[in-house]
């Protein structure tokens, strides 16, 4: 990755001259680009805090090229070779896909959390060809694969630096060359994790244990997770241990979504006064809409944010309703959400197979068509570097007003899906969309509700993660109307995978 060139503001500049000392004190020191080999007893921990467009990604790109530079190397969720005292290892996390798919976006080598704390067992010939990609160890021989399979699976990795994806150049399958999948049982090095006010107090835990110095980057504007009693695991740390980053940093040409985002702040600010914000700011410039519709062309790709369940489940069945859904079935192209994955303890492996393929609760999918096995579906996951799959499918849709929801499909176990053309703000945290759609029905609903969460009245946090999903539009839905779609549902604007690879395990 290349190391952005940035002039820091005093308080990005305090940051990083923090997360250099917590690196130091663990042998690896940027400022005179050395390293030393690693000691397990050296322990760092910080937390780099700051609203939505104070730099916290910026810096951490930046430590991460610095990184890089001196020496350290990127650890991922798909190989990591031998382990050598003198080696240095960075591994950057986030907590979902679509997370980690923002920072891969912007250059920055992410993997989620799950990929870290699962790593995948090689067969020991094809993990020869892993080595050699790598640098550790000699072009092998393997049969069943020519020179020019390998001299493809060279150039692939060169380019992309992915080894499974260079096996699938070469004509493998991810069930030829991975054989399952174990809980890591030793530590890494070095982690980053960003959207860290997704973490919960088991998986703050978990990456405690792994990565011996930790640096956490995070939002405190943001909503805890449910199961975490309205706090952030960095809320929790002393203060020592935090650092604030409180200038906003404007993004190119001033961003009137990330100005809104910033006026939540102002404690005498009516959910009304607002209101009549966003309509000024609609009024100046075209990233801000005001929509008396929901469009249900954008829900196929972006779904719309709500706060009530209520809302999310009419919402859903408008869109099915909208583009002529079949009431037994999905149409392909049809928006879906990773529920978790049912299976007992005996199909542990399997379960972690569909984890490890992006099948993670909160993941975001597309239904591409029916499995060739009853109950199966064809997937793609967003977000995900190898997003096409087949898997086992639970599928459910609510109905409004139904206790039970309707299922399409169903196998005796697999994956779990809700429909995703709605979610909740809550669902919403670390994602982003180019476009998205807020239901300010449901943020009005709460202001009169008056819930206060953390010292905040709910509906600004609410309105606060709701906007800043959006990248560069801001639509501000005013009714419970529902825009009919100009055409039918497809799939023809999703990406074609670069390669083939594929992990049979997941057909259970």
């Amino acid at each position: 990755m290349a190391v952005p060139v940035v002039t820091f503001s005093d308080d990005q500049a305090e940051a990083w001259d923090r997360a250099t000392e917590v690196l130091a004190s663990a042998g690896v020191d940027l400022v005179n680009d050395a390293l030393t080999p690693r000691d397990d007893s050296a322990t760092g921990l910080l937390a780099v805090i700051g609203k939505a467009g104070s730099g916290k990604t910026l810096l951490l790109a930046r430590l991460a090229g610095d990184l890089l530079a001196a020496g350290v190397e990127i650890v991922s969720g798909d190989w990591e070779g031998r382990r050598r005292r003198d080696r240095r290892t960075l591994a950057i996390l986030a907590p979902t896909n679509k997370a980690a798919s923002v920072l891969r976006n912007r250059g920055v080598p992410a993997t989620t959390i799950h990929r870290i704390l699962y790593t995948p067992v090689y067969d020991p010939e094809y993990e020869k060809i892993a080595a050699w990609l790598a640098g550790q160890g000699e072009r092998p021989t393997v049969e069943g694969l020519t020179d020019a399979a390998l001299d493809r699976a060279h150039a692939f990795f060169q380019t992309h630096k992915s080894i499974p994806g260079a096996l699938a150049v070469a004509g493998l399958r991810g069930s030829d060359f991975i054989t399952g999948w174990k809980r890591r049982d030793e530590p890494l090095d070095i982690g980053f994790v960003d959207e860290s006010s997704m973490l919960d107090t088991r998986q703050f835990d978990d990456l405690r244990e792994i990565f011996p110095t930790l640096i956490l980057f995070g939002d405190p504007a943001q909503l805890a997770p449910v199961n975490n009693s309205g706090a952030m695991v960095f809320e929790t740390l002393p203060e020592a241990n935090r650092i604030e980053l409180h200038r906003v940093h404007r993004q190119a040409g001033d961003s009137p979504i990330l100005d809104l985002a910033h006026a939540l702040s102002d404690p005498d600010l009516d959910f009304e006064q607002f209101e009549r914000m966003i309509e000024q700011a609609a009024r100046d410039d075209p990233r801000v809409e005001i929509a008396g519709r929901v469009d249900a062309e954008l829900m196929a790709r972006s779904p719309v944010l709500v706060w009530r369940n209520a809302t999310r489940i009419r919402l859903i069945n408008a869109f099915r309703t909208a583009y002529d859904a079949p009431p037994d079935g999905l149409l392909p192209g049809e928006p879906l959400i990773c529920d978790g994955i049912e299976l007992p303890l005996k199909h542990r492996k399997k379960r972690l197979d569909l984890e490890a393929r992006g099948l993670i609760k909160g993941a975001q999918v597309i239904w591409l068509g029916p499995g060739r096995r009853p109950g199966f579906s064809r997937l793609h996951v967003i977000g995900t570097e190898d997003p096409r799959l087949s898997a086992a499918s639970i599928i459910k849709i609510e109905m409004p007003g139904e206790e039970e929801p309707f299922i399409p499909f169903a196998a005796n176990m697999g994956a779990a899906f809700l429909h995703g053309a709605a979610v909740t703000i809550h669902k919403a945290q670390g994602s982003q969309w180019p476009a998205v759609q807020v239901f300010a029905p449901d943020l009005y609903a709460a202001a009169r509700a008056g819930r206060v969460e953390a010292g905040q009245p709910l509906w600004k946090r609410l309105a606060y993660v709701a906007i800043t999903r959006a990248e560069e539009r801001l639509i501000w839905v005013t009714r419970y109307r529902l825009a009919r779609p100009r055409s039918p549902l497809d799939i023809a604007d999703l990406p074609v995978p670069q390669t083939a690879l594929s992990l049979t395990p997941a057909e259970l």
